[in-house]
């Protein structure tokens, strides 16, 4: 399943900053964290990708409860 999202662009006198945002539901599943930093790699014209500058940790699964 696919998450649009508009780019927006903030103008300035002298430059101009583009934004694209994260949805929270993919944010959550990728486990971003706040100051994360990642990468852009321009494919083509129409593919982006983002990359994590350091893999993420492996998360630990709190333990299961016993059935009883």
């Amino acid at each position: 399943m696919g998450y649009p999202t508009k780019v927006q662009v903030i103008q300035r006198q002298k430059s101009e900053q583009w934004y694209i945002n994260v949805p929270a539901a993919v944010a959550h599943v990728l486990e971003f964290e706040k100051g994360e930093v990642v990468e852009w790699t321009v494919q083509d014209k129409n593919t982006l990708v983002l990359t994590r500058v350091q893999a993420a940790q492996p998360t630990r699964e709190p333990p299961r409860k016993k059935k009883r």
